[in-house]
């Protein structure tokens, strides 16, 4: 707000051709001051629940700190060469009598019973009359009713020295001493100084009817309001909602301000609170759930529209037990995964609330992406956070197509780390464990890497199409020197290879007919070869 002012603050003709930026920042002002001033007085009402002495004293600071401009004008005053001569120094001394502010008001006065010798015993009086003004002291030991009678002698004096025209040579201390009597036309008359109704109440209050009740509250206000504004002037919105506040009508000040204001920041948040003060109970029954998660609902909806604060909105929607979790399952799912970044911030918060249908979706439609931006390892991450077993399959068949075609695999690092996610689907299963394989042989742990891929046929998990590949993987092995498949091993192999060879097209072409007819001579020798080994005896 402090900001929104300084920059409104600027010269107007900065803003020459910036007419509606300008005019936007005072709308924002002038909208957040109403929404300070409205809240203020709430906690005042509501939620502090002053009772009568210690309301009026809460009424007085609520005025003070919405009217703060006369500290501005007594700094300009104080600062000026001759601060008496001001013109705005008279204006200063009645705004503090106005708003209660005795001690500021004597120590200006003083100021000008210094330069006034001959009116000194008048200013002497004035100055008496402003300090011996009693104000109620909540923790002090004297009861309302001492108070009360405290302060009608004060009163009475100050209505014998107007009465006995003590003041009458000086226009500005006998307006001062009607202010004291609580003069409603003189007040009128300072219109201009109280700018607003509710200052003129809180001031008609504090010289008339310092023991207001807060049951009493309403008539005086409707009656200041009344009493301010002429017959030209419309009443505004913020009227409206300040009168119901004074009346304690809880609902309709939440109701005007959901239509006034411009969201819904203000009345999610006021009626959180009064619902902790356990101030809505009467009033939940008016919605089809609690008024207060109503309310909280609608503002969080409105924060899922804009592009950084639908963050904000999940603990809006947490904070909302009865239809938090299935608003924010349905606004979740609107939020655009326009990068991986945002995708991964949206996936979080679904998966700290357990949202497995949510992180699914998320985990399908990224995969998807990447896979047509054929990038499978992000893919295949994806896939395999959904758990989604088919989409798996469908990732691994594509890293195989790609083996097969360019003879290496991309994406090491993730194959490599699959871990227990390989057990997603059998595809997957043989992507790692063939990937393991290859690693096996890069090591030269050749009889582990043999084991590894027999275990991969036999046990049925590599696909058929890939079992000449697989059988092309174990030439070299069976080329060693050293006999690496043992007897059974290659009969094995033999019995893969027949059992693969039936199944091919006769018409196959003429590379796969010469492999397998390397095939088998390489089995054939290696036989033979772990015949002998296996049927000497070491001695």
């Amino acid at each position: 707000m402090e900001e929104l002012q300084q920059v409104a603050g600027v010269d107007v003709f900065h803003f020459i051709h910036l007419t509606s930026a300008f005019l936007s920042f005072l709308s924002q002002v002038s909208i957040l001051l109403a929404i300070e001033l409205i809240w203020n007085l709430c906690e005042v009402l509501f939620i502090d629940a002053a009772p009568a002495g210690s309301l009026l004293l809460h009424l007085l600071d609520w005025v003070r700190l919405h009217k703060a401009d006369v500290d501005e004008k007594a700094k300009d005053v104080l600062q000026s060469d001759s601060p008496t001569e001001h013109r705005d120094y008279w204006n200063v001394v009645v705004s503090y009598v106005l708003q209660g502010r005795l001690e500021e008001a004597r120590q200006m006065l003083v100021k000008q019973a210094t330069l006034q010798p001959g009116s000194r015993n008048m200013y002497k009086l004035m100055d008496g009359l402003l300090s011996k003004m009693p104000f109620y002291n909540p923790g002090g030991t004297q009861t309302l009713t001492e108070f009360d009678v405290k302060w009608r002698n004060w009163h009475e004096e100050v209505d014998r020295y107007l009465k006995d025209n003590t003041f009458t040579s000086n226009r500005h201390l006998e307006l001062i001493c009607k202010i004291l009597v609580g003069d409603e036309d003189t007040l009128l008359e300072q219109k201009e100084l109280l700018s607003t109704w509710y200052h003129f109440l809180v001031t008609r209050l504090l010289y008339s009817h310092p023991t207001v009740k807060p049951t009493d509250l309403h008539y005086y206000a409707q009656s200041c309001l009344t009493m301010f504004l002429d017959s030209r002037s419309v009443q505004e919105p913020l009227d409206s909602i300040l009168l119901a506040a004074f009346e304690f009508d809880i609902y309709l000040v939440i109701k005007d301000c959901s239509i006034v204001l411009n969201n819904w920041w203000f009345v999610a948040h006021l009626t959180d609170l009064l619902d902790h003060c356990k101030l809505l109970q009467s009033h939940n029954l008016n919605f089809g759930s609690n008024m207060r998660e109503f309310l909280l609902l609608e503002y969080a909806s409105g924060l899922f529209t804009h592009h950084s604060l639908w963050q904000c909105a999940v603990d809006y929607f947490d904070h909302c037990p009865e239809l938090g979790r299935a608003c924010l399952e349905l606004q979740i799912e609107r939020v655009p995964l326009d990068t991986e970044r945002k995708a991964l911030k949206v996936l979080r918060i679904c998966e700290e609330r357990q949202m497995s249908e949510q992180v699914r979706s998320i985990c399908k439609i990224m995969a998807m992406r990447a896979l047509r931006n054929n990038r499978l390892g992000s893919a295949l991450s994806w896939s395999i956070r959904a758990k989604d077993a088919a989409f798996a399959t469908l990732i691994s068949e594509r890293f195989l197509q790609d083996y097969c075609a360019k003879g290496t695999f991309s994406d090491l690092d993730l194959i490599d780390n699959l871990g227990p996610a390989m057990l997603l689907s059998d595809r997957l299963t043989f992507l790692g464990k063939y990937r393991e394989f290859h690693k096996l042989y890069g090591e030269k742990h050749f009889k582990e890497a043999a084991k590894l891929l027999l275990s991969l046929m036999t046990a049925k998990i590599a696909p058929r199409s890939f079992w000449m590949t697989l059988l092309t993987d174990a030439l070299p092995l069976l080329e060693q020197k050293e006999v690496i498949f043992s007897a059974d091993q290659t009969y094995e192999l033999m019995y893969c290879l027949e059992e693969l060879t039936s199944s091919l097209d006769t018409t196959e072409e003429d590379v796969e007919q010469t492999k397998v007819e390397l095939l088998r001579l390489s089995l054939a020798r290696n036989l033979a070869m772990a015949i002998v080994k296996e049927g000497t005896v070491e001695t």
